[in-house]
């Protein structure tokens, strides 16, 4: 028998899996495989395009472009030159 992960809901241990999806008979809760994967990707450390880790907080640069106005930059795409 396949070893299912319990209900993230109901934390049942009788779910099956239907087509790519995960499925409670006990409360109706449905989830990917993905939504398990992301979970665990919270955790992730996060770098600059420098390399330099990230702590919360450093994530987006608020700035302000001659002849475009401000706007908000996001920190993967931003290297200092």
């Amino acid at each position: 028998m396949a070893d299912f992960p319990n209900c993230p809901q109901c934390n049942s241990e009788y779910t099956y899996e239907d087509g790519g999806i995960f499925i409670c008979p006990e409360c109706s809760h449905e989830w990917s495989q993905e939504s398990e994967t992301e979970k665990s990707e919270d955790n992730k450390i996060i770098k600059d395009s420098n390399g330099n880790v990230l702590s919360d907080g450093d994530h987006d640069i608020d700035c302000k472009i001659d002849g475009f106005g401000a706007m908000k930059l996001k920190f993967e795409f931003v290297k200092k030159v």
